[in-house]
């Protein structure tokens, strides 16, 4: 299968690409499309041997849910029942947080085929910033149920140019609207009740809507660990992860490297004590000199990606972000890609 590739240019009406990638949706068939966070492999998500391609298409295990894709806030009520007690706060986060990158689980409806919530009672529903998927969406009168666009458990992509190198070959077309402005994929809350009967979130995967933003909102509960059984996408604890080994280092101690291992460091700003180290084949900076956090979350993925294409490094070394804001997201991926490692020690500084 040759994968054609529409690029998009904003300033032209996109109306008639959106019918046109509708249409294809409606015939069964699927689609790489961007949103704000990351790009998603499309489907329509009333249509189950669609979706069940999706799957097959990524190597994605079934237990692990989709997250459907809608044009409006409005169209929630479509596929999920909202209990009252939480009418009151689905309601406001979706004013505050839709169009965006938020991700709220919530009871499913039947029309949803089990296949996308993976047979769970819950639906993961979001409504994205990106006009693409929601122009999309609204056009083909159906919610779009769209993972990451990616073989399952690489790293994800921000680019066309990205998608291309996963799954070329392997699906009819690819939406190239440029890159993806956020960077790291949507955060997901569950809507529930805390032990005093009050309206709260439970936040199953950090992303661009911090902690720090919902607190202003209602009470936010804790993460939950990764599990072997996700109750959402993107919950198991290998995932986002890059083809070499990769290791997590505290940017203020030492690298011992294992003789005859090459390595290439991913550092946040490239000035840390780890940085000047002598041992890096290739050292790439998410944040260079600037040290701001919403450019690193951008930068992410590809950079993660450049450096796994990097023909001169065996292992990836990547130093550990601050953990507040934008940095818990961040880190949350990075632990998840350095599930495989190779023996080493760090020492402390001196």
């Amino acid at each position: 299968m040759k994968t054609r590739v529409i690029r998009l240019d904003m300033s032209v009406d996109p109306l008639p690409i959106y019918h046109e990638v509708a249409d294809l949706l409606a015939a069964g068939q699927i689609a790489a499309l961007p949103t704000e966070t990351v790009y998603g492999l499309a489907a329509d998500a009333f249509c189950e041997s669609a979706v069940a391609r999706v799957f097959d298409v990524k190597e994605r295990p079934t237990f692990d849910p989709l997250i459907c894709h809608l044009p409006d806030a409005q169209t929630i009520h479509r596929i999920a029942d909202v209990p009252q007690p939480l009418r009151g706060l689905v309601d406001k986060l979706s004013q505050l947080f839709w169009p965006g990158p938020m991700t709220l689980v919530l009871p499913r409806k039947d029309c949803i085929p089990d296949i996308v919530t993976s047979g769970l009672p819950t639906v993961a529903c979001r409504v994205t910033q990106h006009g693409v998927m929601r122009g999309v969406a609204r056009v083909l009168g159906h919610p779009v149920a769209a993972p990451s666009a990616n073989r399952f458990g690489r790293i994800s992509p921000t680019t066309a140019s990205a998608v291309l190198e996963e799954l070329g070959g392997k699906i009819p077309l690819v939406v190239d609207a440029g890159a993806c402005s956020e960077g790291v994929e949507s955060t997901i809350l569950q809507p529930c009740v805390d032990e005093k009967g009050k309206p709260a979130v439970r936040l199953l995967r950090e992303g661009p809507l911090t902690r720090e933003k919902l607190r202003g909102v209602c009470r936010v509960l804790k993460s939950r660990r990764p599990m072997t059984t996700p109750v959402a996408p993107g919950q198991l604890s290998s995932h986002y992860a890059p083809a070499k080994p990769m290791i997590l280092c505290n940017p203020k101690m030492y690298f011992k490297p294992t003789p005859g291992v090459r390595y290439g460091l991913i550092s946040y700003q490239g000035t840390s004590l780890l940085a000047t180290q002598n041992c890096w084949e290739d050292l790439m900076i998410l944040s260079p000199g600037s040290g701001r956090l919403a450019e690193a979350a951008v930068r992410l993925f590809a950079v993660m990606r450049a450096m796994d294409a990097r023909e001169g490094v065996d292992c990836i070394v990547a130093e550990e972000l601050p953990e507040n804001g934008l940095g818990r997201a961040m880190m949350d991926r990075l632990r998840r890609a350095a599930a495989t490692r190779f023996t080493s020690s760090p020492s402390p500084e001196v």
